[in-house]
């Protein structure tokens, strides 16, 4: 099979993307129409569901991709990169986390957890206060 175009490849993602944010709102919608506003509220239910749907689909797709190399290179682009990539980034940090234990970087994978984490944590709070200066 040859290579898709950097164009295609770029609609591929835009298509999946798309899908993947709709899913995660209709998600929300849903688990705060079943739950009820109140347990939403208390405990982010809706982003729990969705990062451990997208994480085990991403499981599957690795999967499925590690049987069939480069025969999906478009369900990499629309499902790994679009479609899960819209749904949750949590499900590309758990490939990329699973990658490195098993390639036997234990430490790496601690490493890149915990620097995530924090460094997403402190990106957000110096936004938070760089917007609460400007008001």
């Amino acid at each position: 099979m040859s290579a898709v175009s950097p164009l295609t490849a770029s609609f591929y993602v835009f298509a999946g993307g798309g899908a993947g944010a709709l899913l995660r709102y209709q998600a929300g919608r849903l688990l705060t129409h079943l739950l009820g506003p109140q347990a939403v509220m208390a405990f982010p239910w809706a982003t729990l569901a969705v990062n451990v749907i997208g994480s085990c689909a991403m499981g599957l797709l690795a999967g499925w991709l590690a049987r069939h190399g480069d025969a999906g290179e478009q369900w990499r682009l629309l499902i790994g990169v679009g479609l899960l990539g819209g749904f949750t980034t949590f499900s590309a940090f758990s490939l990329e986390l699973m990658l490195l234990i098993e390639r036997g970087q234990p430490w790496l994978a601690v490493s890149y957890a915990l620097i995530s984490v924090l460094a997403g944590l402190t990106g957000l709070y110096i936004g938070l206060i760089a917007m609460r200066i400007a008001a």
